[in-house]
């Protein structure tokens, strides 16, 4: 006989959900499928928040569904494990970041590439195994399969250390992937947010050359001081532009508006790679004759899989890598939302959700 939908998801769990395209999220109460054999239930500390949360509660790439809990960016500390899990205990830290399922049976699960499986299953609002909808990590509690966790490093703080599970891994699995991480190498990095300023992080403990590339001058200081970029390029700027042309080995660009990538071409040696990890709403303008010119090639990448998340974190430990953060509690959400697009934030925010819930959520 089959199980009631309460049997097979008896956790109460406390989030925050949007109902509607208007985005606005508020208190939402649900439940989470109880703690499978190769499951690992955790109590949620932090939760990053990420541009993809901001479109996906406006469905402004079309295919939410509501109620919408979102949240890829997970942190907390176990709480139960089930039978057969080997690689956690209760007490560890854990993270669970943009997927929480695929087929496990495909090319690309068979290479640890579950982010490109054609039935992978995204964190929050995606069809899971059991047929229902998935909620993401603005709440209390969190269950995912140990496949999808990450291992938190003791020496990682959860807070700062959060993004890293989407704005980390998507910065860090192209510059491997595209060869950009031989020391000495050439590297721009398109805008300074969220992502980019990871990738800054990323690119230099990795000992590249890194020039900043951004429309607003008045991050300059910003790039070259705090996050130790080598140069700083306004993009706006033709004879800045211009003095830099064919200078850099590759570009990660993480700029999620409309904006031309034919200057950016113009910066790369030949044979040089540009890579975009931003997704505008919109298709860009891409002329073919920049880059036949230059055997230049422009690029996608999107997340990584597991155990490439993994080393991500590990190296991201290693090298102190962090990403800088404004911590809010869950009350101040829908206006971080309105500062998120806005660009307001240096540069992620990260909701404290073992405070947010303590009072409201005993």
């Amino acid at each position: 006989m089959a199980k009631s939908p309460e049997e097979q998801h008896p956790v109460k769990t406390f989030g925050w959900a949007a109902r509607d395209p208007s985005g606005v999220l508020s208190p939402f109460n649900f439940s989470r499928r109880a703690t499978g054999d190769d499951d690992v239930r955790f109590k949620v500390l932090y939760c990053g928040i990420c541009h993809s949360d901001l479109h996906s509660i406006k469905n402004e790439w079309g295919f939410s569904a509501y109620p919408l809990v979102p949240g890829h960016e997970i942190v907390g500390i176990v709480t139960e494990v089930g039978s057969k899990v080997e690689k956690f205990k209760v007490g560890d830290k854990v993270g669970v970041g943009c997927m929480v399922g695929a087929c496990h049976s495909c090319e690309s699960c068979s290479s640890d590439l579950e982010n490109y499986c054609p039935k992978m299953i995204l964190t929050y609002g995606s069809t899971y195994y059991d047929g229902t909808i998935t909620y993401g990590g603005y709440s209390d509690v969190m269950v995912a399969n140990e496949r999808y966790c990450v291992r938190f490093p003791d020496n990682l703080p959860l807070d700062a250390g959060a993004p890293l599970l989407c704005a980390g891994i998507t910065v860090y699995s192209p510059l491997k992937y595209y060869g950009l991480t031989e020391p000495g190498m050439h590297v721009g990095v398109v805008g300074l947010g969220g992502l980019g300023h990871v990738a800054v992080k990323f690119a230099k403990a990795f000992g590249l050359k890194v020039t900043v590339i951004s429309t607003s001058p008045s991050k300059k200081e910003e790039a070259m001081g705090h996050l130790g970029a080598d140069s700083f390029l306004v993009s706006r700027d033709p004879d800045q532009m211009q003095a830099a042309m064919g200078t850099m080995d590759g570009i990660i660009d993480t700029v999620s508006a409309v904006h031309p990538i034919v200057p950016l071409l113009s910066l790369l040696k030949s044979h040089g790679k540009l890579v975009m990890v931003g997704a505008p709403e919109k298709p860009l303008e891409l002329p073919v004759f920049p880059l036949i010119v230059g055997r230049k090639m422009v690029a996608g990448s999107c997340t990584g899989g597991m155990k490439e998340t993994q080393e991500m974190i590990d190296f991201a430990a290693k090298h102190n890598i962090t990403t800088d953060i404004e911590v809010i509690t869950m009350d101040y959400v829908n206006t971080a939302m309105e500062r998120l697009a806005k660009a307001d934030v240096r540069y992620r925010f990260v909701i404290d959700i073992g405070k947010s819930f303590t009072a409201t959520n005993p």
